[in-house]
């Protein structure tokens, strides 16, 4: 029996799961990364040890699925997006550790062009507000530290990508005699779209933002789409001549996997921090919050090649994104800061020891604000404490807090993209708690909606491969796949959401300016 490959490369592990034709797992590894912390603000990757972490659990994956009757036909990718890797192309090897997508060494660069005024431009053309996280400025940075770097790349010598490229290059080409070859250099629309150097209109590398960060067009990769065939393995380990054929950031992945192919429909991932995206269709939607604009994926028909510029049948699709930095990570700070909990999971029981918070709020802008707020100067503050004031009391409040940034950011999305949401799909680590899910219900007045299959984002990447080489035949094939698990429904009236809602807008206005 045939299966999907998809490789699921995150910010803290390598991932591989085999998925059958029903989406069901049937090969898994995982393997943690080392993170780098070198300066304050600086958080780097090592590019080789992705690579090998990567292959290991592919490798691992793919011997788990054959012990249970599936070869693998094809391969998808998701990856940790905005992370920059720039390696020789002759070598192979990468001439710095990769700067991580959460690095802020380019934050004074970012000031400088939004004091020279490139922000209207930049926002117009890509999408983006002018910020460190995205791609564009880690590669500057590179080719402006690394000596004859430039120049190199002029020439054609080096080769930039973010994660998904890194590993195409290094699944479709061997290494001989520090020698490589046969190497395909290639990411997809919903990668390209997170550099701040692609043009979401034209689908291309914009020339007027090259020229503004000083970057040689021939070290980017080709543009491709995001399911059809970009090359084959040839890599050691895997079965040679697997097609890749799946391509997506993780979170674009993840939006494929909970099947929100129509537009206005939408998905929260509560990870570390929440990514929530809607699908608004086949134009772009400007917005007036200061989310951001993003390509959600081109599918070009079956069974063609993704290398070809867009065809007169390829469809894309844009999304409207919104961040939550402190999500899980949230939680994470109440094991690790205060010591109220001993694991993650046990803030469920004692956030559920009181019937509600008393009052207390917990606004957890430990790095600032993102989306609709965007203010770097808000700092994190518990407020509304009395002498009757516990521990349960504040658990539960910080299990709010990650649902009140969440509902902030759909209200956003439904007044840019003039929709109503009628239900949100939830993945992610805490989309397992059922407090914070059926709060976030009572505060949207929607269904929040949990899938049978968590493993979104790799789903997703398994679903545009398995579309490109006829694994599965149509994207109604897999909606139909989709089935929930558990739908919370909203108890509370919509007076006393926004009742809630009111309090939590008060907490955090009180926070903003504090630095």
């Amino acid at each position: 029996m045939n299966a999907i490959l998809a490789l699921d490369q995150g910010t803290t592990s390598s991932r591989a799961i085999v998925f059958d034709s029903a989406g069901n797992v049937v090969g898994h590894a995982q393997r943690e990364i080392t993170q780098f912390f070198p300066q304050p603000g600086w958080v780097e990757h090592d590019a080789a040890e992705i690579w090998q972490t990567q292959l290991a659990v592919a490798v691992e994956a793919v011997n788990a699925a054959a012990k249970v009757g599936f070869n693998v036909c094809s391969v998808g990718i998701a990856n940790q997006r905005e992370t920059t890797v720039l390696w020789d192309r002759a070598t192979g090897m990468p001439l710095a550790p990769a700067i991580v997508w959460q690095d802020r060494r380019t934050a004074s660069f970012c000031d400088a062009l939004k004091k020279d005024g490139h922000e209207p431009e930049i926002a117009e053309k890509t999408g983006l507000v002018v910020d460190a996280y995205f791609s564009g400025t880690k590669l500057k940075w590179l080719l402006d530290q690394i000596p004859g770097a430039r120049e190199r790349a002029a020439r054609g010598e080096l080769a930039f990508g973010t994660i998904d490229s890194w590993l195409i290059w290094n699944l479709t080409g061997s290494t001989t005699g520090g020698n490589t070859r046969n190497n395909v250099h290639a990411t997809d629309v919903s990668n390209a779209s997170r550099t701040l150097l692609f043009n979401i209109h034209r689908l291309d590398w914009d020339d007027d933002l090259l020229a503004l960060m000083d970057i040689p067009p021939a070290v980017l990769p080709n543009i491709v789409s995001s399911s059809g065939v970009v090359g084959h393995t040839t890599c050691e380990g895997l079965p040679a001549g697997l097609p890749i054929a799946g391509i997506a950031g993780d979170q674009q992945a993840a939006l494929f996997g909970q099947a929100c192919h129509q537009p206005g429909m939408a998905k929260n991932t509560y990870g570390t921090g929440c990514f929530m995206l809607v699908n608004t269709g086949e134009k772009p939607v400007v917005s007036k919050n200061r989310l951001l604009t993003t390509v959600a994926w081109r599918l070009d028909r079956p069974h063609s090649s993704a290398l070809t510029s867009p065809q007169p049948n390829s469809t894309t699709h844009y999304a409207l994104e919104g961040s939550v930095f402190m999500g899980g990570a949230t939680i994470q700070w109440l094991r690790d800061g205060l010591g109220i909990i001993d694991k993650s999971s046990d803030v469920e029981t004692l956030a559920a020891s009181v019937s509600d918070t008393g009052g207390v709020y917990v606004v957890p802008a430990f790095t600032g604000l993102g989306a609709p707020h965007w203010d770097a100067t808000a700092r994190g503050a518990i407020l509304g404490l009395t002498r009757g004031s516990t521990r349960g009391h504040i658990a539960r409040a910080a299990v709010e807090s990650i649902a009140f940034q969440s509902a902030e950011l759909a209200a956003a999305m439904q007044r840019d993209a003039g929709i109503s949401l009628t239900e949100l799909r939830v993945d992610g680590g805490a989309s397992a708690n059922n407090m914070l899910m059926q709060f976030q219900a009572d505060l949207l007045g929607i269904s929040v909606v949990r899938p049978r299959i968590a493993e979104t984002t790799a789903l997703g990447a398994a679903y545009l491969a398995g579309l490109a080489v006829g694994f599965w035949q149509s994207q109604q094939e897999i909606a139909a796949l989709w089935a929930r698990e558990r739908t919370f429904t909203p108890t509370l009236t919509s007076d006393g959401a926004n009742a809630q809602m009111r309090g939590w807008l008060n907490a955090i206005e009180k926070s903003k300016g504090f630095a």
